[in-house]
């Protein structure tokens, strides 16, 4: 009898155990932030109610009497992140104009500008980007950018307004991904992500910055077979 092909066997655990590593990050970060819950909403007083329901008049009040602008619900989200997460720029603007801290962060590492990012609310997101918000922020559990989520998510208007804000374009978080290799891996090759592609390259991202593994972005692109992103990493002079 034959013996069994180990090295085979193994190399295809390692790849079913790739896949369903990517599977379970196709969510991610979108998944990974924590919007206010309804019945949280409804426990909110004072300025975190106030940004919640998106009263103007009622927020303004409250910093009148000396309400803390940067307070904290259980999650630590401050007021300004409560407007970020209900897509409310008036609210937003109000609290920036009174001193919000445009780059605090959640306990779990989101600031308004990746907030937005994720949303793909480019309104909420050229107001942080206006205000001074820092668009090279370490952020999320994954020890990210606004930029790397933007790219994974195919948000191609915020990648472009990221891009101008100076992001880093080849900060690498603790999956050894880039922005420009998470457009592709957790990408699905169509033409949002093959947008974001473009405009990272075209930015000088670093076309062959390879991940943890030391697969580079053309040769992650060609396993996946998207042939138009390895075209334009191929005109950038990615090597495989």
């Amino acid at each position: 009898m034959e013996p069994p092909n180990r090295y085979g066997f193994v190399i295809m655990i390692r790849f079913l155990s790739c896949m369903l590593f990517a599977v379970a990050l196709l969510a991610r970060p979108a998944s990974a932030q924590t919007a206010p819950s309804e019945s949280e909403i409804s426990g909110y007083t004072g300025l975190l109610a106030a940004a919640a329901a998106g009263d103007i008049t009622r927020l303004q009040s409250q910093i009148r009497k000396g309400a803390k602008i940067d307070m904290r619900d259980a999650h630590g989200r401050t007021p300004l992140m409560v407007a970020g997460y209900r897509r409310d720029v008036a609210a937003a603007k109000a609290l920036l104009a009174a001193g919000a801290d445009i780059d605090a962060r959640d306990s779990q590492a989101y600031d308004l500008m990746t907030i937005a990012a994720v949303a793909n609310d480019l309104p909420m997101l050229k107001l942080a980007i206006a205000s001074g918000g820092n668009a090279g922020q370490i952020t999320s559990p994954y020890d990210g950018t606004a930029l790397i989520a933007a790219a994974h998510l195919g948000h191609v208007e915020v990648v472009k307004a990221l891009i101008a804000a100076k992001a880093p374009l080849d900060h690498v978080n603790n999956l050894a991904w880039t922005a420009l290799i998470e457009a592709i891996v957790l990408g699905d090759g169509g033409a949002r992500h093959l947008e974001c592609v473009r405009a990272l390259v075209a930015a000088g991202a670093d076309v062959n910055l390879a991940d943890g593994d030391g697969t580079s972005p053309l040769a992650l692109a060609r396993s996946r077979g998207y042939q138009a992103i390895a075209k334009i990493l191929e005109a950038a002079g990615a090597r495989p």
